[in-house]
């Protein structure tokens, strides 16, 4: 009975009434039957209006009755990252009017939010998120949990991760069969500095990842678990990991995951104040990315940091790129790195008291608001030692008190 909803459909498209379709051929009120499923009809009347419509209505039914299988082969398409497939199904779903009235359209908006998402397409998942949180209490069981799937990996992208944690936490697994979620909710715990819960899940996505035998995805899991080993002792280990991790990367051809890799393995090295080597995995990431997305700005700023506390390079010319990257981040209007970025010309330039004031003011409030714990961490202990350096008892307790009870 799909052909009434066919007919429909493009009469209203092409701005025919039902009288104009059917004129010579029926009537208009047999139309508004056929139209809402509420007669039985002749093929021959469905050939004559598909023909004045200009369709072929077999053509049209096939494509109508294949789009559930199509969204669920774009699924598997972005859960593996294949972003070639992943861009031509897109187009191709696009350019397929019939969505609008399939019993799927719900699911393809989700996905299509997905899409747009691992696009850094922010702002446009946002008004489609928006129209889905309207018709919530609509959506299937498995459609609402793609939903909390689809709105944390939005939270992550706008860096909310308590917000992520807490909607992807509540993902019902029984009704989800799509268990990739485990590696956003484990990023997201990573980020909040919690590496016993971001290791647990990030192993229950890597086995995920292996059942579907999608590889490059199982590298992603084995990098998230690697940097939630805290070995400060030998460090070989973590070191034998890395490695793994980038043979496997260049097997793949994955130059973006290598990027990754080189980036965390940077992060180790500066953490135990090794800055040279961090500062030649940050350059070495860097190298690897589009040095006008965000990651390039994080490995950016950790080069110049590593250069900066491991004097590798004159201060003029760290200033020089300081300002390189908060141009950047101001062009790309990237409240995070427009805040480091700033502290870094600060730090750069010895202007110690206006580095611990905008820090106090500006950057630990945006952590806070975003949940970047590490950051978090690290600046309240930076201001501890300047408030103690500078005789100021009263500020150097209230943030002792904080850094005891974190």
């Amino acid at each position: 009975m799909n052909e009434g909803k066919i007919i429909k459909f493009y009469r209203e498209k092409y701005q025919m009434t039902q009288e104009q379709l059917g004129k010579g051929i029926c009537s208009g009120t047999h139309i508004s039957k056929i139209e809402r499923l509420h007669t039985e009809y002749a093929p021959e009347i469905i050939t004559l209006l598909s023909q004045r419509l200009g369709i072929n209505i077999e053509n049209e039914l096939i494509k109508l009755n294949t789009i559930k299988n199509r969204l669920n082969h774009w699924h598997d398409v972005i859960v593996m990252q294949l972003f070639d497939e992943m861009n031509l199904i897109n187009h191709e779903l696009e350019q397929d009017d019939l969505i609008q009235i399939s019993d799927f359209i719900n699911l393809y908006k989700l996905l299509r939010v997905r899409y747009l998402l691992m696009h850094n397409l922010t702002e446009e998942a946002l008004e489609i998120i928006n129209e889905l949180q309207k018709k919530e209490h609509k959506l299937s069981s498995y459609e609402a949990n793609l939903f909390k799937h689809v709105l944390g990996v939005y939270y992550l992208a706008k860096h909310e991760n308590l917000k992520a944690i807490q909607v992807l936490k509540s993902i019902n697994d029984t009704d989800y069969t799509n268990k990739e979620y485990t590696y956003h909710l484990a990023v997201a715990y990573h980020l909040n500095e919690s590496p016993v819960m971001a290791y647990f899940f990030a192993d229950k996505s890597r086995q995920f990842f292996k059942e579907i035998n999608n590889y490059l995805r199982v590298i992603d899991a084995e990098m998230l678990m690697a940097i939630q080993v805290k070995d400060d002792g030998d460090f070989k280990e973590t070191i034998h990991r890395f490695e793994s991790l980038i043979k496997s990367c260049e097997l793949c051809h994955s130059p973006d995951r290598k990027a990754k890799v080189l980036h965390n393995l940077a992060f180790e090295y500066f953490r135990r104040k090794n800055y040279e080597l961090a500062h030649k995995y940050y350059n070495e990431s860097m190298n690897l990315k589009n040095n006008d997305s965000s990651p390039y700005l994080l490995s950016f700023e950790g080069y110049i940091r590593s250069a900066y506390y491991g004097s590798l390079l004159p201060k003029d010319e760290l200033l020089q790129l300081a300002n390189e990257g908060l141009e950047r981040a101001l062009k790309k209007n990237e409240e995070l790195y427009i805040n480091l970025f700033t502290l870094l010309r600060y730090l750069i330039q010895d202007k110690e008291q206006e580095y611990h004031q905008y820090l106090s003011e500006y950057s630990i409030p945006l952590f806070k608001k975003f949940g970047f714990v590490y950051l978090i961490k690290r600046s309240e202990k930076e201001l501890f030692n300047y408030c103690f350096n500078q005789k100021k008892t009263r500020r150097a307790l209230k943030m002792a008190h904080i850094l005891i009870n974190q």
